[in-house]
């Protein structure tokens, strides 16, 4: 596809305003706190919609999309309405307890409910699959967006370029100004992002018509699919969904890590309800291009490579300008999301095992260059395993984020879960559930997993949300056990933050009913 001038101008100009604002508002970072976590100031606007850009990515735009388009269809939507009702109910439930303790990260927490062994373990769990799970996930579906828009798919090289542009943007503005920097980016890259997906939306109804989509994709806008369903079956809406989402939205560092910023409690959980209300809408601007998609190009998207469904919308139908700004929203999105990730990373690499571990009397200044030289790390090793994430075996690159999740997240919310409802549970039940997960979740991989080159001595395949929920039933049952033979003598003592405001907000719970409510109602119409 030729870019015209007007392109180059639209892209050059968002991203100028983009990296300019957020580095400019993040030029005083002086503390650790400045830093990691913004200086605890933000409020609520800029935590909805730095929520929104750092979840939403190509793993959306190419890998939702995709998925959309081809095996899943509308059900794939559940990942997004699901996660609404999830939101709301972390920020009720979960954020007040991590802004009371005042803590830096999520793996933090851990210490003073278990032991530091286990603020360890989840630590060391979350770099491993930041560095070569999401990180260069997220850095090869932009690269591949950036290729399927403007170069050849058949050329390695141009995927390689587009890797190069979206590490380097995002890691500029990280390494200069941390969580401020990133948190004002977002607020452009969200808005951006909305736009864009709703100007494609509109584009491809006018292309299609509204009529002839809703009856084209009948057998596609169902929300419920079969028991044996590979992908997404109902008994994983039922049980195995909410685990990923229960993790991702309150205790998954990089999405957490802007609530735990916010100025007062009313702030964060009104950021969280705003999150949770766009989430919303979504898979209309998401999942129905990318049936679009299929619908007016399914010569080009091939049962194996829908990934590229969503590009190809915007590559055969978004007109100059346009699509400048559409391509930039979609880069935007990558890089906010990567960027959220270096952050994240770099934060609990430097406060819960550099500082922790090597260099306890650390200053300010020590553990903001620790960050930043981390962060630039995790930039070239993210860069350097995209490319091969392209393999057919993985199954599309959701689907690989998806599976590998599954290696720490029930464990994680096991143990948070947990420990927040039974006030006399172990350290012993909390480190257990952490060394539980990846070996219980990876015997289930290789007899009923997925992916060929893992799932070496297959018996049968099961969905890897039901391999979740087993996984998670198993640790619970464990941590009753532990919790019944050796329960602590007396309830964990919390540290309490001085000075932050935790007055109640009823208007928040009023607002979150309205998001659960809505939920159903969409449930009901897509039933």
């Amino acid at each position: 596809m030729q870019l015209t001038a007007l392109d180059i101008g639209v892209f050059v100009a968002f991203f100028a305003v983009v990296v300019g604002v957020s580095m400019y508002k993040s030029r005083r970072e002086r503390t650790s706190e400045d830093f990691f976590l913004a200086s605890r100031g933000l409020h609520w606007p800029l935590i909805g919609l730095s929520l929104i850009a750092a979840n939403i990515s190509t793993e959306h735009f190419v890998g939702m999309a995709g998925q959309g388009a081809g095996i899943a269809g509308m059900a794939i939507a559940s990942y997004e309405w699901m996660a609404a009702i999830c939101i709301v109910l972390t920020g009720l439930f979960f954020l007040p307890k991590f802004l009371k303790a005042g803590i830096y990260t999520i793996p933090e927490y851990l210490e003073y409910r278990y032991h530091p062994s286990a603020r360890a373990l989840m630590a060391f769990y979350t770099m491993l699959i930041y560095i070569f799970v999401t990180i260069s996930a997220v850095i090869y579906s932009g690269g591949l967006t950036l290729q399927t828009l403007f170069g050849d798919l058949d050329n390695s090289r141009h995927l390689l370029y587009g890797i190069v542009v979206i590490g380097s943007i995002a890691g500029l503005y990280t390494i200069w100004g941390g969580l401020k920097a990133v948190a004002w980016a977002d607020l452009f890259q969200g808005s951006a992002l909305i736009i864009g997906g709703a100007i494609t939306m509109v584009l491809g109804f006018k292309a299609i018509g509204v009529g002839n989509f809703f009856e084209h994709n009948a057998d596609k806008l169902h929300m419920i699919l079969p028991r044996d369903h590979s992908v997404l079956p109902w008994t994983a809406l039922v049980i195995g969904l909410w685990i990923p989402n229960f993790y991702y939205w309150g205790l998954n560092q990089y999405i957490s890590q802007r609530t735990l910023a916010a100025k007062t409690l009313r702030q964060g959980q009104l950021g969280v309800i705003f999150a949770a209300g766009i989430k919303l809408i979504i898979p209309f601007i998401i999942i129905f291009p990318g049936m679009m998609s299929w619908q007016l190009y399914g010569d080009q998207v091939s049962a194996d490579k829908t990934d590229a469904a969503y590009p190809l919308l915007i590559r055969n139908l978004v007109g100059p300008g346009f699509r400048a700004f559409i391509f930039a929203a979609i880069s935007g999105a990558v890089i906010s999301s990567l960027a959220s990730m270096l952050n994240s990373a770099s934060t609990i690499f430097t406060m819960d095992l550099y500082k922790r571990h090597f260099r306890k009397d650390a200053s300010h200044a020590n553990l903001i260059w620790t960050g930043r030289i981390m962060t630039g790390v995790f930039v070239v090793i993210g860069c350097i395993i995209a490319p091969n994430l392209n393999h057919p075996s993985l199954r599309g690159i959701f689907t690989y984020i998806q599976e590998f999740q599954g290696f720490i997240s029930p464990g994680i919310l096991g143990a948070f879960a947990f420990g927040l409802i039974f006030k006399r549970a172990p350290a012993s039940a909390g480190v257990a559930a952490l060394v539980l997960n990846p070996i219980v979740y990876g015997i289930l991989l290789i007899f009923f997993g997925s992916i060929p080159w893992f799932s070496m001595v297959q018996i049968t395949e099961i969905a890897f949300l039901n391999r979740m929920a087993i996984t998670f039933v198993i640790i619970l049952a464990v941590m009753v056990t532990l919790t019944i033979l050796t329960p602590l003598p007396e309830p964990r003592k919390m540290p309490v933050r001085e000075g932050f405001d935790m007055k109640p907000t009823p208007s928040v719970v009023w607002l979150g009913g309205l998001v659960i409510v809505l939920t159903l109602i969409l449930y009901v119409i897509f039933w």
